[in-house]
């Protein structure tokens, strides 16, 4: 049997700009969640960010999970493709966190990734991991994917605000680097800067 759970998730894939990042996230097998205040845990996509943002403390400050984020740049993302770099993100995640775990033990784990995310690649895998599965859907059924993409989120966002500081005039902050409306006519008036995804453009 299994010791830990291993999940994980990404954010940023369908961005015009800035990284893509994977979180992972390993609790134990047995934890419980539990907070009456908080309610039913849900992904990302469909929390508020104030209830993401205390969903997040709770998961970090309180409930003490170990996680990491990983992050593949813009070049690199033209360079590869961006399910490359996802896939490569999320392997670099799993290794540092089992690392970090120092319990090597292929067997000791069970890994959820959501949608069409794999470590490395899909034969990778299949091949060096058997014990990880690829979930269509898996944000919306696995309690250790939904962390993971609470944390890779906010971890996103709050690297996306940074940039705004050094980027004003393209209002970051506000649209995380997605095509809205607002983002389309400033890459036109103003051209593309060197974290904008060029293959996206």
């Amino acid at each position: 049997m299994p010791k830990y759970l291993i999940g994980l998730d990404e954010v940023g894939r369908g961005a015009l700009a800035g990284p893509v990042f994977v979180s992972a996230v390993l609790i134990p097998e047995k934890l419980k969640i539990n907070n009456k205040k908080l309610g039913k845990i849900y992904d990302s996509k469909k929390l508020n960010p104030q209830k993401r943002f205390l969903w997040y403390k709770y998961l970090v400050n309180e409930l003490k999970i170990q996680f990491c984020v990983s992050k593949i740049y813009s070049q690199k993302i033209d360079e590869i493709n961006i399910s490359s770099a996802a896939n490569l993100a999320a392997f670099k995640c799993v290794l540092k966190i089992i690392i970090n775990k120092n319990n090597l033990n292929p067997k000791n784990y069970k890994i959820f990734l959501d949608g069409g995310l794999y470590l490395k690649s899909k034969d990778f895998q299949k091949k060096f991991f058997p014990n990880a599965k690829t979930i269509i859907g898996g944000d919306k059924k696995y309690n250790v994917i939904k962390m993971a993409s609470i944390i890779a989120k906010i971890k996103r966002d709050k690297f996306m605000e940074n940039l705004d500081k050094k980027y004003p005039q393209y209002f970051f902050n506000k649209h995380k680097g997605y095509g809205t409306k607002l983002h389309l006519k400033l890459i036109k008036t103003y051209g593309p800067t060197p974290i904008h995804r060029l293959t996206f453009l």
